[in-house]
């Protein structure tokens, strides 16, 4: 039960993070034309900001436990057994340690910018907190996702993301197709 509500968690927060990509592209369009034919879209390029900072940080958590965000893996991936085990245990607590400070932060500074009633400075005023909220959203699914690895791997289990090497030559290209490298 658990399993499937964080699960739809990661995945509900990359496709918010899709949508607000596509937002950023009928946006960019609507600029772009709207320049041509002589139409301004107010703080049009300010929204374009907000959606951008909201779509990174929505996706990182559906990136992370995809395993397609990047990772330095020269020592793990030459580490064996309990080693192995230690070195993932060691990264996901650095790791839920740097993302919990900075998702508690950013959490303060939307709680902050709330309080004091900021707004935006552009020609479109806006609360600071509602752009405010995809990247604070964002940061605290990530922390989630990296805990939930962390316990996973604590209980023994191998990382979630962390895939089996490719066992042949057009895997190993399928993987590279599959991930747009």
């Amino acid at each position: 039960m658990m399993r499937k509500l964080l699960d739809g968690l990661y995945l509900a927060s990359g496709y918010l993070a899709g949508l607000f990509l596509i937002a950023i592209f009928v946006l960019m369009m609507a600029l772009s034309i709207g320049r041509e034919i002589g139409v301004n879209i107010k703080s049009g390029d300010d929204i374009t900001a907000w959606c951008m900072a909201a779509m990174a940080f929505l996706g990182l958590a559906h990136t992370f436990k995809s395993g397609e965000m990047i990772r330095v893996g020269l020592l793990t991936e030459r580490l064996r057994g309990r080693a192995k085990w230690g070195a993932e245990v060691f990264a996901l607590s650095m790791a839920a340690v740097f993302v919990g400070f900075f998702a508690w932060e950013v959490v303060k500074m939307m709680y902050t910018s709330w309080l004091i009633n900021d707004t935006s400075t552009g020609v479109l005023v806006v609360p600071l907190w509602i752009p405010q909220t995809g990247f604070a959203a964002g940061l605290v699914i990530l922390f989630v996702a990296v805990l939930d690895e962390l316990v996973h791997v604590l209980r023994g289990n191998m990382p979630r993301y962390e895939k089996e090497p490719p066992k042949t030559a057009e895997e190993l290209i399928e993987r590279a197709v599959a991930s747009a490298v």
